[in-house]
């Protein structure tokens, strides 16, 4: 099984576009696949005392999706509070849509049909005061009383514990009181909290309340899938969101948006819908273009200058890296050492950089020694990943017998915490090398996990990972021998830029895709790994069997050589004497 090499037609999506003039619009399309939202969002107008929770996303422009939401709904009838005596002639309040006329006084009107509060809400904004003058007192309406739906920021409602206590008491009586001077006012209208679905779970788990008040979940969905929807679908959700720019999208401005698009979700065949994050790009686009009608030039600069604005600590990665204040080679070949890829992301921006990765190993109790683990650099996921590494070099080499080794593996120059699993099958080589005492290409980098079956696995990251080191070589000169050896489960990922694209496309930079532990160190090493027999031995010119004898060596098994016949005889002289 040998690793296969990646065409550029694997290297990025491709879609099939249709002219802007024939796309058939569906009829809201800024609420693209959410399913699940609209069934809450129309039970919550069928059912009695049952409110929403709206799941959302950190990305979604709430406003803009709030809005789309109630378009696809008819709105209710306008409600007014009008005071009426009960059997026992006591005043009371109550909501009629009827407006009652002039004979009686309107307390107030719900005639909005909703209202978003967020950031420091007081209860005043809820539900009202009374203004008082010197002959009169006069009901000032809150949310509650003059809107159909009051949407509020669960956080932000949350973080308030008294007023979160005093919505969950409304919600329970049905009624509250603004003043003594007034009656109970029932509620009337529907609750409905926004937030992310950690929240909502944290909720559900902590307050009795809010799980009897808050059965309707609606989770807004964060991409798309182009298996159940067409590229059409997706521009019509983008032309939503130009539209509100008042912006007018050329043919080739789809392109861009759909790369980045799919670069969000890190996926071909999924389109993200970040609403947020493309109305930023297109007043951007906006902005540089100085006009209403953007294309494809427009989008690509407005993409690049929010890189530039935010790559800076990159931009020293790279300088450093340049300076060779970063010891990291992209040739020749070294035993027990090469390149790994990271992702650093930072509150805004992710990028990959290159790590050197070495390992040593000598005589000891079989102890493969995490030094990131140790000087407390590493995390749990990283010392996860080192234990499977452990356990697959036993599962190959220690059937039989304790491995009489230790082994110390560490990312060289790293002075910050690094964490994930990614690095493993990168580790799994060095320290493979190291044993066998065989080089290493320098000029090819490695990203992949690995299980105790040596089966390569997806990591995260795979296009910075991969940029990061292209990067490099292409600063120091592309050779044509370098390239990166990623999982062939992350080739569906790949979404990788132009200059990568089209060195690939000459010849000058490779990408090898893997699925087994052994296609790696055949294509790092080029040696074969070899297969092993019913007794688990390897033949002596194989990579595993050159692990093998060095492993026998270190447990002082190493097989005497065949004495000529001349040593013969010295060896019985030594014995008669």
């Amino acid at each position: 099984m040998k690793p296969t090499l990646l065409t550029s037609s694997q290297l990025s999506p491709t879609y099939n576009f249709t002219q802007i003039k024939t796309v058939n619009a569906p009829e809201h399309p800024l609420l693209l696949s959410q399913d699940r939202v609209i069934d809450a969002f129309t039970l919550l107008y069928a059912t009695n005392n049952q409110h929403m929770y709206l799941a959302d996303f950190n990305g979604l422009d709430r406003s803009l999706f709030i809005k789309a939401l109630l378009d696809s709904h008819a709105e209710s009838a306008n409600q007014y509070l009008v005071a009426y005596k009960d059997e026992q002639q006591q005043a009371k309040l109550r909501w009629q849509e009827q407006h009652p006329g002039e004979s009686a006084g309107v307390l107030a009107s719900r005639t909005k049909q909703y209202q978003y509060l967020s950031g420091n809400i007081r209860r005043q904004d809820l539900i009202g005061t009374i203004n008082r003058t010197e002959h009169s007192s006069q009901y000032q309406p809150g949310a509650f009383a003059s809107c159909q739906l009051v949407f509020i920021c669960a956080e932000s409602l949350w973080k308030r514990e008294s007023l979160w206590e005093f919505v969950m008491q409304t919600l329970n009586t049905g009624h509250y009181r603004v003043s003594s001077e007034l009656s109970t006012i029932p509620l009337g209208c529907k609750v409905v909290l926004v937030g992310n679905s950690s929240v909502f779970s944290q909720l559900y788990q902590l307050d009795g309340n809010f799980k009897q008040h808050f059965p309707l979940l609606g989770e807004i969905a964060q991409e798309i899938d182009l298996s159940e929807h067409n590229e059409q679908t997706y521009q019509a959700w983008l032309n939503a969101i130009a539209d509100t720019q008042s912006l007018q999208l050329a043919d080739n401005a789809y392109l861009p948006l759909f790369k980045l698009s799919a670069r969000i979700t890190e996926h071909q065949n999924k389109l993200s819908l970040d609403s947020q994050r493309f109305v930023q790009l297109l007043a951007q686009a906006k902005a540089y273009s100085g006009s209403t009608h953007i294309d494809a030039s427009h989008i690509n600069k407005a993409i690049q200058q929010q890189k530039i604005r935010h790559n800076s600590q990159e931009v020293i990665s790279s300088q450093n890296f340049d300076d060779r204040f970063i010891g990291l080679s992209t040739s020749g070949e070294v035993i027990g050492q090469v390149n790994g890829l990271t992702v650093i992301d930072l509150a805004d921006y992710s990028y990959g950089e290159p790590a050197r990765i070495t390992a040593s190993v000598h005589y000891g109790d079989g102890e493969v020694a995490d030094i990131e683990r140790k000087s407390e650099l590493g995390g749990n996921i990283h010392a996860k990943g080192m234990m499977i590494l452990s356990s697959c070099l036993y599962r190959i080499f220690g059937k039989d017998a304790p491995l009489h080794l230790n082994a110390n593996i560490v990312f060289e120059q790293s002075y910050q915490e690094i964490d994930g699993d990614s690095a493993s099958l990168a580790e799994y080589c060095c320290l493979i090398s190291a044993i066998a005492e065989q080089p290493i290409l320098q000029s090819l980098a490695v990203t992949g996990a690995i299980d105790q079956f040596g089966n390569v696995q997806a990591i995260g990251g795979v296009n910075e990972k991969i940029e990061g080191f292209f990067n490099l070589c292409q600063r120091r000169g592309l050779t044509g021998t370098q390239g990166i050896i990623i999982p062939k489960a992350n080739t569906q990922q790949l979404n990788l830029c132009n200059s990568v694209i089209q060195a690939i496309e000459k010849d000058m930079f490779s990408i090898y895709q893997v699925e087994h532990i052994d296609q790696a160190v055949e294509l790092l090493m080029g040696i074969s790994a070899g297969d092993a027999d019913a007794q688990n031995q390897f033949e002596k010119e194989t990579l595993y069997g050159m692990v093998q004898a060095r492993l026998d060596q270190l447990a002082g098994q190493e097989e005497e050589p065949e004495l000529t016949p001349f040593a013969k005889v010295l060896t019985k002289l030594r014995f008669f004497r």
